[in-house]
């Protein structure tokens, strides 16, 4: 395999233990990764060799709302904010906080968000997110579960903070805005004996008092992240400096691939949430470089605007946000007429054959880029060099499109919060790998095990099995869950309960999910989310939930479709007048949209059971509000049960 270098043979299976494909390392890294540098113990270590290097460099930026519109983006200094991370370090010493204690965070990303973050990274506090987008019943259980004294929390999550202090009295002392505080908020958290400040009260609480930073070693803890999980309480996720460090450094490796790097003038768009390693990797990457961090409004109909004002040069998303760019990209230019359709089509497949061919993106075709896609690249700001992909599996085709059209290397990746967010990454310009997370990054080992309940064989010619990784990014358990380690760690592996499959170059295509797996009436088995990834290659449908169980012989589904299209449709088909719920709910609509799905299941040869027999058309998306959505827009099976059940039941009355 051109990637991978083997490390280990495989293990032939003995009837107790399945099979196990053999041990494979990045061939960069054979031999071995490269040692962490002496004078790094901490992503601290970072900051502070940045604050010495770049002291007047722009840091953290955000735009001020002024007579309700938003200006141009203000900056703290490198300088500036490691003086407020000291301050805010001494008033959490001050309240009696001490290294090896926790403090959490709850809030959108803001400058306060990192100042606090490094704070806890200077001071060797355990920085433990709180999640945004959860509610008050998650947040009251990780306060207890991680014993905080300690929360930060942005100004409009603070009445959420209070609402959990009778069931939190235990542990929770004081509560810190990232901005102020009402009376009546004072009065109603004082009652209860606990403290609150507002940010630039709590910022003179430890002058006077002269703290000396603790020594930090590579080994000690760093975050506890609770992941969000599709089922059951939150589960924290311990990783430790060395795992932080091992992986941003691992970083520099990919842009290196195509002789880029990563520069003290390079800029980050923050609007994924910081509460996820994905983010906050990437950020402390950007931040050891001395580069530039850019908050956006948290509203995402402004994003477009926002990227306009910060011009960042690399940009992360999740698929869903990526599908939103292809599906307003496509349908601007299908509404284009004619002769810009005729050209924008030419382009993509002149420029897709070059680059198929072998040449880089920025060489395969500088007229079209020029004539065509800078527009594409403008709305995105104009500078963007990488764009990453990371958290859900991202369409080929989008993929691909994107690849052309955005003037831009183009990577998706792979990981987990318990690798420390980057296990794998496609290289950019290797076409090959689209629809691929890429081999493994310099730093981590994988290697297949077979599933032979599901058919899968590591030992194959193509070799599928669960994906099980090794190496020093791994968390070092679950907090005060040491049996939920020992289902997952296993002789050194963490076994990710994902299904990949090894290309022959040496990347990975995650093409299943373990735990998404069920039986039908008849018998047979399903892997919902291989179907699920199939049916939405549907361009009528932006999301899609495909549903069974041991009871019925038959699939059914509810689909988000994209309203676009579904209007394009009705206009073609003589049915006008009709809101988008309306449309939603017309029988023809659904009609042809199971008439897609079924056209589709029988291009893709799908058996006979893995074809869905009854649609319901969704005009509202599924999302986190309403808790059917992780924060990484992962579907929440049991939760998108519940709320449609009476759906689902109909659709299999009208099976009958």
């Amino acid at each position: 395999m051109k990637y991978l270098a083997e490390v280990e043979p495989a293990i032939p299976g003995n009837g107790e233990k399945p099979s196990v494909g053999p041990a494979y390392r990045n061939v960069l890294a054979k031999d071995g990764f490269k040692a962490v540098p002496e004078n790094i113990n901490s992503c601290w270590d970072f900051f502070r060799l940045s604050v010495e290097k770049y002291p007047n460099n722009r840091m953290l930026g955000r735009r001020p709302i002024i007579d309700g519109k938003a200006g141009d983006y203000t900056w703290l200094t490198y300088k500036e904010a490691y003086d407020t991370a000291i301050k805010v370090g001494a008033s959490i010493r001050s309240k009696g906080i001490e290294k090896g204690e926790k403090a959490g965070i709850y809030g959108a990303n803001s400058p306060e968000w990192i100042i606090t973050m490094e704070a806890c990274n200077a001071y060797g506090i355990y920085c433990v997110p709180l999640y945004d987008s959860l509610g008050a019943n998650a947040i009251e259980f990780i306060i207890n579960h991680a014993e905080l004294q300690i929360v930060f929390a942005e100004e409009k999550k603070v009445a959420e903070v209070i609402k959990t202090i009778s069931h939190t009295l235990e542990y929770l002392k004081t509560i810190v805005s990232f901005g102020k505080v009402t009376e009546g908020q004072r009065e109603e958290v004082e009652k209860h004996g606990l403290s609150i400040y507002s940010w630039d009260e709590f910022l003179v609480l430890g002058d006077g008092h002269n703290y000396e930073l603790p020594e930090i070693q590579k080994s000690d803890l760093c975050t506890i992240m609770y992941t969000s999980g599709t089922t059951g309480d939150p589960k924290g996720v311990m990783l430790t400096n060395e795992s932080l460090i091992t992986m941003i450094l691992g970083m520099d490796g990919v842009v290196q691939t195509v002789n880029q790097e990563l520069t003290d003038k390079d800029v980050y768009l923050s609007y994924l949430p910081l509460a996820h390693a994905f983010d906050r990797i990437f950020e402390e990457w950007f931040i050891s470089h001395g580069a530039a961090i850019g908050f956006w409004r948290g509203d995402v109909k402004l994003i477009v605007e926002d990227l306009g004002a910060l011009k960042p040069t690399i940009f992360c998303a999740v698929p869903r946000v990526l599908d939103r760019i292809y599906s307003g990209l496509t349908a601007k230019i299908s509404s284009g007429g004619l002769l810009k359709k005729t050209l924008f089509n030419f382009s993509l497949n002149h420029k897709l054959g070059g680059m198929r061919s072998g040449v880089g993106h920025e060489k395969a075709s500088p007229f079209c880029d020029k004539l065509v896609f800078s527009k594409v690249k403008e709305g995105l700001g104009g500078r963007v060099r990488f764009i990453v992909s990371g958290a859900a599996p991202l369409s080929k085709h989008v993929e691909e499109f994107l690849r052309v059209v955005s003037c831009a290397f183009m990577l998706q990746g792979y990981g987990l919060t318990e690798t420390c967010a980057g296990s794998f990454i496609s290289i950019p310009n290797q076409m090959q790998m689209l629809g691929t997370v890429g081999p493994p990054l310099q730093h981590t080992e994988v290697r297949l095990e077979s599933v032979p309940e599901m058919e899968y064989d590591a030992l194959g010619n193509t070799p599928r099995g669960e994906v099980c990784i090794r190496g020093k990014t791994l968390f070092s358990g679950y907090y005060k869950r040491e049996d939920l380690l020992k289902e997952v760690m296993i002789d050194g592996w963490f076994h990710t309960g994902d299904i990949g499959e090894l290309q022959p170059d040496g990347s990975l295509k995650i093409i299943d999910r373990m735990k998404n797996i069920f039986k039908l009436s008849q018998g047979e088995y399903v892997a919902v989310e291989n179907l699920e990834n199939i049916y939405g290659l549907v361009p009528d449908l932006d999301m899609i939930w495909v549903y069974g169980n041991s009871f019925e012989s038959c699939l059914v589904a509810v689909g988000n479709p994209n309203e676009q299209a579904l209007k394009k449709w009705a206009g073609n088909n003589g049915i006008d007048g009709q809101d988008f719920a309306a449309l939603c709910a017309n029988p023809e609509a659904k009609k042809y949209i199971l008439g897609e799905l079924t056209k589709l299941a029988k291009e893709k040869k799908l058996k006979g059971f893995e074809f869905i027999r009854a649609v319901h058309i969704e005009p509202v998306p599924f999302d986190m509000e309403r808790d059917l959505l992780t924060p990484t827009f992962k579907k929440k099976r049991p939760q998108l049960l519940k709320y449609y059940q009476t759906v689902i039941d109909d659709l299999y009355k009208s099976t009958k």
